[in-house]
């Protein structure tokens, strides 16, 4: 979603869960800080994050790789 801050970049992570009541498959939107060391990644990549110990106040995510 955004990568001006040096080193960071907001990400959007997309899930979907069923109601329990209705059945009704509702999707999710969570936005996490992901950390980037090289800042090889930019608005539109599609990446691949997995959860690190705390980084920074924020980060609590890194990114593995840029999926193609």
């Amino acid at each position: 979603m955004s990568d001006k801050m040096d080193k960071t970049r907001l990400v959007k992570v997309e899930w979907t869960a069923s109601d329990p009541i209705y059945g009704k498959i509702i999707r999710h939107n969570t936005r996490v800080f992901a950390h980037d060391e090289k800042n090889e990644t930019h608005i539109g990549d599609k990446v691949r994050i997995r959860e690190t110990r705390p980084v920074s106040k924020n980060k609590r995510w890194r990114i593995v790789k840029a999926a193609a």
